[in-house]
């Protein structure tokens, strides 16, 4: 208790310092540890009074704003003007607040400040707004959300957005423990993505905001590692016909893969004229390097026209789709790694989403 009541103490501390950084504005603690609500703050923002009551979280997620809202503001309309005089703002203060959070509390024009350094406050004749990344803790629970086998569990809801999911479904569906389906399911809707039915056992989720999920995911790309790529070149082969031999001879040999990138993209959804090289996830195993030496492939650093990552588990695999006798990466897959890429990929991975994926 002791060491969580110093912790809101810090943040109200570094909330006032944020404040009294800027010019022509003066900020002082005015009341600490009311019944109803955290901190009183006077404020000056050149020469207007404001009287602000704050309340202390530690994290914020969409799903919390709507109740926060409704408290604080209520508090705010019942508290007269502080000892500073003038109007009555409510603030959130928290370690971290999720951007969906933060969108929602400027829509409602309740101000905010995060450990990040990101404030806003909206009051009359005064605005104030600072947008800074989000703090440390928040930016590695977001990027372990899209990383290793929680990862496979969002692939699993995009594919399957149009359908409600149970815990046992989604975690047999994506190949991970119904802890990890049950630990994403939870984040999800703390992020407000998800609609829930049910109780218990029984209780089923329905992902009702794809575009978001997918474009928190794009977000988080910068920071995921990139594959390790082994470069080959093959004589004698044009990328289809380069797709083809692949498949056959991972076939021949039981060999599990997947074909992604440009190659994978033309297939869904046609926008180059060419394509130079096939780029592809294959298992990880000996039956892959004999599928590769069946090509004639030899490796390369330069002037590549197969590219191979290595698949560390059939969870990486996860979704393919055989088109044409070739079996190619999930499209949402496809569209992640064109973002990845160079030259006119992104451009391909917008017209794939478009034409192919829908959201």
């Amino acid at each position: 208790m002791l060491q969580a009541q110093a912790s809101e103490r810090e943040l109200i501390d570094q909330f006032l310092a944020a404040l009294r950084s800027l010019p022509e504005v003066q900020a002082e603690l005015e009341r600490a540890a009311a019944p109803d609500h955290d901190v009183q703050l006077a404020l000056d923002v050149a020469g207007k009074p404001i009287h602000a009551l704050v309340e202390v979280r530690k994290a914020v997620y969409p799903r919390d704003v709507r109740e926060l809202v409704w408290r604080i503001r209520d508090l705010a309309r019942q508290q007269p003007a502080g000892e500073s005089g003038g109007e009555a703002l409510a603030v959130l203060i928290a370690d971290s607040i999720s951007p969906g959070a933060k969108e929602l509390l400027r829509a409602e024009r309740v101000g905010y400040y995060d450990s990040g350094g990101s404030l806003y406050v909206p009051a009359r004749g005064a605005y104030l707004y600072v947008d800074k990344p989000p703090p440390k803790s928040l930016s590695r629970s977001m990027r372990s959300l899209f990383t290793g086998r929680r990862a496979q569990v969002l692939h699993g809801l995009l594919i399957r957005h149009q359908d409600w999911l149970g815990v046992k479904d989604l975690a047999e569906l994506t190949l991970v423990s119904p802890a990890t389906a049950s630990q994403v399911l939870s984040e999800m809707e703390r992020l407000d993505w998800l609609e829930s039915r049910g109780q218990g056992p029984s209780k089923q989720r329905h992902l009702r905001q794809p575009a978001a999920l997918l474009d928190a995911w794009v977000k988080q790309l910068g920071s995921i590692r990139l594959p390790a790529l082994r470069r080959y070149f093959v004589p004698a082969m044009k990328p289809d016909g380069l797709m083809e031999r692949l498949g056959q001879a991972c076939e021949a040999r039981g060999v599990e893969y997947a074909v992604s990138f440009e190659a994978a993209a033309q297939r869904y959804a046609p926008f180059l004229s060419a394509v130079s090289q096939v780029r592809c996830r294959l298992l990880a195993g000996s039956g892959g390097d004999a599928a590769i030496a069946d090509l004639g492939a030899r490796v390369v650093s330069e002037g590549a026209n197969l590219a191979v990552i290595e698949a560390k588990s059939a969870g990486d695999l996860l979704f393919r789709e055989r088109v044409g006798g070739v079996w190619l990466a999930s499209p949402i897959q496809v569209y992640l790694d064109l973002l990845r890429g160079e030259g006119r990929a992104k451009e391909m991975a917008e017209h794939l989403r478009r034409e192919r994926i829908g959201f």
